[in-house]
């Protein structure tokens, strides 16, 4: 106490100049507007950049329980998702020439390879569904492949990018005919050879179905014509078809029954017989 004592009389001058200092400052702040607001805009700026420095602290420090929650609330969220039915909605299929809706067996790709040269799917439909070998695949935007093997529940699908692919197309403004082949290189286009050079074709025109076959109805989408080349040994039109599917990505499909199969395929071997 008596060290404090000595303090303030050795420094009693400074600490009256302080004083009369602090009490002139306050009362010109207190009488002036001008200079209250700079004080006072100080003091904000100061304290503000105070609390944020703080506030950066405190969540640096925080962090790893803010990650902890949020990884408790996405474990939440995917235990709620993979204990939810799949409730995404099939699309609807507009009428089909030729083919009533009993005729279309709806399915999900539940596997699909296009990375290979033979490219194959996998449905969840089977034989118990009514699936049969060389029925015809198709979705809302076109063509997807047809029908290989089946199992009670499943099915195999050979994928139009595969090779040994080959279905019967036309031009859709007119009759001209071609077979639909993959060349094993892109997975967005598919190839049209065999198209006579009488053909009136142009970029950008429609390639649909044939008919000429009992696997597809005829006038289901395929693509729009990309490229034009003319085959230098057959001197028929090879085309490249841009396809309206995007093979990479495909959902739910349909399956195309044809109740005219087994008459039309009976009727072509006894042709063949005689």
């Amino acid at each position: 106490m008596q060290q404090i004592f000595n303090f303030i009389f050795k420094n009693s001058n400074r600490l009256l100049f302080l004083l009369l200092l602090g009490i002139s400052l306050f009362l010109t702040i207190q009488s002036h507007s001008y200079h209250r607001s700079k004080i006072i805009s100080s003091a904000n700026f100061l304290s503000g950049g105070a609390y944020e420095k703080i506030n950066n602290i405190s969540e640096y420090l925080h962090l790893r329980t803010q990650n902890d929650a949020l990884a408790l609330e996405n474990a939440k969220l995917r235990s709620l998702l993979f204990n939810i039915k799949d409730t995404a909605s099939i699309p609807k299929l507009d009428s089909i020439k030729g083919l009533h809706p009993a005729d279309i067996i709806v399915s999900k790709v539940i596997h699909n390879s296009f990375n290979a040269h033979e490219n194959y799917l996998t449905l969840n439909s089977g034989s118990l569904q009514g699936v049969k070998p060389d029925m015809g695949v198709i979705n809302s935007l076109g063509i997807v492949g047809i029908i290989d093997n089946t199992s009670p529940r499943y099915s195999t699908v050979i994928s139009i990018l595969n090779i040994k692919s080959q279905i019967n197309a036309k031009l859709k403004k007119s009759n001209h005919f071609g077979s639909l082949i993959w060349d094993g290189k892109s997975t967005g286009f598919v190839q049209l050879i065999d198209v006579p050079r009488l053909a009136s074709i142009r970029k950008g025109d429609t390639i649909v179905t044939g008919g000429q076959s009992v696997i597809f109805p005829e006038n289901i989408n395929i693509g729009t014509i990309e490229r034009i080349y003319t085959d230098t040994q057959t001197h028929y039109f090879k085309i490249e078809v841009k396809l309206f599917n995007d093979m990479t990505s495909l959902g739910h499909v349909y399956i195309l029954k044809s109740k005219n199969r087994e008459e039309i395929i009976n009727l072509e071997k006894g042709e063949k017989n005689e």
